[in-house]
């Protein structure tokens, strides 16, 4: 019921302009969905809703641009996780190992992630090299994956 009614939320916001919750609860209940003020307002910090200008002077919910990138983020994120089958790094080279053509995406979550010390990523169809700015933040950066796996 909670993702159903949070569907239909950011439905009715990408549709109408919604100004106050009290106008979200009537879209809902237009389309079946009975709900409190509180429940609307848990969904609306849930859903990292934000209120930008809608022109005239009047605002209306919208999703926030930061919602869209840790939405992103975390997708990507599973992809590195379950795509690594190991490891090691040489020098300021750190090689990863995935799965049989996981490997771009392993390269993409890593292109998105605040690495430090990260230079560039390279992939192929089961590995991926990324270079380092120096063989310390290459072993830093290996240590910190493998205990994440």
């Amino acid at each position: 019921m909670k993702n159903n009614r949070q569907t239909m939320i950011l439905d009715i916001i990408a549709k109408e302009n919604v100004e106050t919750q009290e106008q979200l609860l009537e879209h809902l209940r237009q389309r079946g969905i009975t709900s409190t003020q509180a429940t609307i307002s848990r969904d609306i910090k849930q859903l990292h809703l934000v209120k930008e200008p809608a022109g005239h002077g009047a605002y209306k919910y919208a999703v926030s641009n930061t919602r869209a990138r840790l939405n992103v983020a975390d997708k990507l994120r599973t992809i590195f996780h379950e795509s690594i089958t190991s490891v090691e790094s040489a020098q300021n080279i750190v090689v990863f190992k995935t799965l049989s053509g996981l490997a771009g995406g392993a390269c993409e979550a890593l292109d998105h992630m605040d690495v430090n010390g990260m230079l560039g990523t390279l992939a192929g169809e089961n590995t991926v090299f990324v270079v380092m700015k120096d063989t310390a933040s290459a072993e830093t950066f290996c240590q910190e994956i493998r205990e994440m796996l």
